[in-house]
């Protein structure tokens, strides 16, 4: 691999899920023009949905987004191939989002359709086992539709200890629980944001002045709240939402790295919304059309911006503007099959 490319991993929908993909693939980045060449399948497995990887070892994860979900992990070679090593059922269904805890120890998983969470314990390796816990959460909201139940959206392990966020789309809330890092076991969630009735939790982003700022499926809305003395966060300040007509259904939150502005992707519009943030409100100063549809995912990789359009199978690529912090669309789209998800591989440093 030469030093002058990144790669990247892209997840999508196979045939299961009413996808045309076939599982993971991979894209080469040229970092100086932002250019993405497509590499092509690495790796078959069904609706890898999500993708996360292990902090300090060559081991990628991810989720199946099935009726009856499964977790799957992959070694990756220097040349970024994968070799399966170990799949495992989450005991829930759809999972739709993961993440390793910060001691690695652990692979947190959030089952959508069933509103649960699992946990692998993983090994010296990275390879994960059996689960060792599953947590059904509890709750509903008014849309008798999208929330009649429980929907674990994300889960976020706390970068420096023990707790898990776990945004719940069903319930207007995100939880807070404690993994014992021993038994690999969650204990009971505590609210730590209840949100507006209607808003549907889906992803969370920490500010870097220590905002938890949330997006909302259902109410297409942005919102903020801080520490207020207990174990609970308060709203701080007001919401901020796209202006444009019709449904918006934002999919993912992003922030640049000074953490001046913080982008959303809205499918319906079809756009990322670009927002000041100041710290303690976010404002809307522009609203640029993904070049796509259905914008499901999105990452940030220095002046980049990478947005994978689901249903019209392509990821495009946007330029930030260092000063107004808005994207500019860049080059041609990048063909891949309904698209779900980008991860940025950061290779292990090499161990002495």
């Amino acid at each position: 691999m030469g030093s002058s490319h990144e790669y990247v991993f892209v997840g999508c929908y196979t045939g299961d899920k009413g996808g045309e993909g076939d599982g993971i693939t991979l894209v080469r980045r040229d970092p100086d023009t932002g250019e993405l060449t497509r590499l092509g399948l690495v790796a078959r497995t069904p609706s890898p949905s999500f993708l996360a990887q292990h902090p300090t070892l060559p081991v990628l994860y991810a989720v199946n987004e099935l009726d009856q979900g499964t977790v799957s992990a992959f070694s990756v070679a220097p040349d970024c191939s994968l070799v399966p090593l170990a799949t495992f059922p989450t005991g829930g269904s759809d999972p739709c989002h993961l993440a390793v805890t910060a001691d690695a120890r652990h692979l947190v998983v959030a089952n959508y359709a069933s509103g649960s969470v699992s946990v692998h314990p993983l090994d010296a390796e990275g390879v994960p086992g059996e689960r060792s816990d599953l947590l059904t959460l509890t709750g509903s909201g008014p849309d008798t539709e999208r929330q009649a139940g429980p929907h674990a959206h994300q889960v976020v392990p706390d970068r420096n200890g023990p707790d898990v966020l776990i945004s719940d789309l069903g319930s207007d809330r995100v939880w807070r629980s404690r993994l014992d890092p021993n038994s690999g076991r969650l204990g009971a969630p505590e609210v730590a944001v209840t949100a507006e009735p209607g808003t549907g939790p889906r992803h969370l982003l920490r500010s870097a002045d220590g905002a938890l700022l949330l997006v909302g499926e259902l109410s297409g809305a942005l919102s903020w709240y801080r520490p207020a003395g207990g174990p609970t966060l308060e709203p701080h300040g007001g919401t901020a939402t796209s202006t444009l007509p019709g449904p918006v259904y934002p999919s993912e939150i992003t922030t640049g790295r000074d953490g001046r502005f913080v982008y959303v992707a809205n499918r319906g519009p079809d756009t990322v919304s670009t927002f000041a943030w100041d710290g303690e409100s976010a404002t809307l100063i522009a609203e640029v059309p993904t070049g796509g549809v259905w914008p499901r995912h999105m990452i940030l990789l220095g002046d980049h911006l990478y947005v994978t359009n689901q249903r019209s199978q392509n990821v495009t690529v946007f330029r930030i503007d260092p000063d107004t912090g808005i994207p500019g669309l860049q080059g041609e789209p990048t063909g891949e099959p309904t698209p779900t998800c980008l991860l940025r591989w950061n290779p292990p440093m090499i161990r002495s």
